[in-house]
């Protein structure tokens, strides 16, 4: 049994809770830290639910220089990083560009410094597909231009991708896979952790859920004149239980010395192209219950089409995106209604 000891930050969040039971199935110890902005500390009830184990937990902001090098000496021995810690709204970060640039930039920084100073072997970085911006064509491979952001939350992802690879080429004695992924959603099967911002939802579908089980009074539907085959907005939705799992892979590889370079590029997807009008329709089929909602303008920020070509990840890695959009759905409503039994939504 594989008992290293892996750091993950923002690990009470969405897709870094999912990705720590996956660890924690493989054998690995996992410490969390999070400031829990954006999180619920009961997360990690769910993830010893599922497990069997809790993982060790530090309520940190890992933007905080002093707070972060605290946790290195407290958890010495720490052999990898995947890094979640980052504010990830594209909509909120038109609003609050100086907070997205601060929290992301600064948390990467940090956890480098850290890194070269205390021998970790690697770090998994959670990039986007969003540095890709408005594609020329699709799907977008990871060859495909990186091209101007649309969002500041875009732009510190494509930051982020250009300091690693900085610090990497100047000598750093780390590795790095970044991982692109399209748009995770769903839930874990268990129904004991899935996607639960607080507030109200920047991401479509808890916002999506909300509304079908009367939270919210209706779905926005951001533009429908867009140059899709239904005028709405069309990505690569992509269960996170699946995205979790080759987070599992990316770790594995680096730490056994399995990487043919010292930065390793994936794209994340299932290579499907799906429309929001589409992804309302999967839920309804799905579930069998109506989601109210209306079209509005476009929001500031978006980009029209994107979708994956995940051949790369599904040759080197070995990884593939197995469960299918309505099993997604369903499982995301089964949170949902979790929720709704504990009084929590």
């Amino acid at each position: 049994m594989n008992k290293e000891l892996i750091l993950v930050t923002g690990g009470t969040g969405y897709i870094g809770s999912h990705t720590v039971v996956e660890l924690q199935n493989a054998g690995y110890d996992v410490v969390i830290v999070d400031n829990l902005y954006n999180s619920n500390i009961e997360v990690l009830d769910g993830i010893e639910q599922i497990t069997g184990k809790r993982p060790h937990f530090e309520e940190a902001d890992c933007a905080d220089p002093i707070a972060m090098r605290h946790l290195f000496e407290k958890y010495q021995g720490i052999s990898g990083i995947i890094n979640f810690a980052a504010s990830k709204a594209v909509g909120e970060s038109m609003q609050r560009p100086i907070m997205y640039y601060r929290n992301n930039l600064n948390t990467l920084m940090n956890l480098l410094d850290l890194m070269e100073e205390y021998s970790v072997k690697g770090i998994v970085f959670s990039s986007s597909c969003t540095v890709y911006g408005e594609p020329d064509v699709n799907p977008v491979t990871e060859e495909s231009p990186i091209k101007k952001a649309t969002s500041p939350y875009g732009n510190t992802k494509q930051i982020c991708e250009e300091i690693i690879t900085d610090v990497i080429n100047a000598g750093a004695s780390f590795k790095s896979v970044i991982l692109r992924y399209f748009n995770p959603i769903g839930a874990h099967p268990s129904a004991e952790i899935g996607e639960l911002p607080n507030g109200v939802p920047q991401n479509l579908i808890p916002y999506l859920t909300q509304t079908a089980i009367g939270i919210r009074k209706e779905l926005s539907v951001f533009g429908d004149d867009y140059d899709t085959p239904d005028g709405s907005c069309i990505r690569d939705f992509i269960n996170v239980v699946d995205l979790a799992k080759a987070h599992v892979i990316a770790i594995r590889r680096m730490l056994e010395d399995k990487s043919e370079s010292k930065i390793e590029i994936f794209n994340l997807g299932t290579g499907i192209g799906l429309s929001v009008k589409e992804l309302i329709a999967s839920f309804e089929r799905a579930t069998g219950v109506k989601v109210p909602h209306k079209i509005v303008g476009r929001r500031a920020g978006d980009i029209e089409k994107v979708w994956a070509n995940p051949s790369h990840a599904n040759n080197v890695l070995g990884w593939k995106a197995e469960i299918s959009i309505d099993d997604t759905m369903r499982s995301a409503w089964a949170w949902q209604c979790r929720l709704r039994e504990k009084g929590i939504m």
